[in-house]
């Protein structure tokens, strides 16, 4: 199951999940289940607590364990979940003028951003369209450089609900 990077689902957006993976993922054993959810989000007790409370009926109730314990995620077990995210890929490049500037824009708002917070930046872009993905991007870096710290940890905690509620989906639609 590829993850999207940072949360850019480029190529897998989510589409309602099917029940395809979530038999397999209900059977894997614990220690496996719990590395697999260990790629929806980097937080170990998330992932033992969804592995816990398997099986789940149906795709819905593994998102809605998901976004609970999310929810319950600690200050610390958050930085652990952010610590596991790779840096945000750079949106795909598409031929037009401003791209490179665009694109250079980017990369020095991500070291910015890593500088003044300590982690990668997240953001989870579902529901954008391909041709939205560099402007919201960096819409979403330069609004939340500004941010307070306590006020970005918040923000961030939000899009690893959502990039996490993303990866579950894909989870039940494929598990290995």
């Amino acid at each position: 199951m590829p993850a999207p990077r940072c949360g850019i689902p480029w190529q897998n957006r989510l589409t309602p999940p099917s029940t395809a993976g979530l038999d397999r993922f209900n059977a894997l054993p614990r220690d496996r289940a719990v590395a697999t959810l260990l790629t929806c989000c980097g937080c170990l007790r998330w992932a033992e607590r969804i592995a816990a409370h398997r099986p789940y009926p149906d795709p819905e109730s593994l998102l809605a364990a998901g976004d609970e314990a999310g929810y319950d995620l600690s200050p610390a077990e958050q930085a652990e979940a952010l610590a596991q995210e790779a840096p945000a890929a750079l949106p795909p490049v598409r031929p037009g003028p401003g791209t490179l500037a665009a694109h250079t824009a980017l990369r020095a708002a991500h070291a910015a951003y890593e500088l003044r917070f300590r982690h990668a930046f997240v953001i989870c872009l579902d529901g954008y369209r391909d041709d939205e993905l560099m402007d919201q991007t960096l819409h979403a870096i330069r609004t939340r450089l500004a941010h307070e710290p306590d006020e970005e940890r918040s923000v961030a905690a939000d899009h690893l609900r959502r990039l996490a509620r993303v990866r579950l989906g894909q989870l039940a639609a494929s598990c290995p």
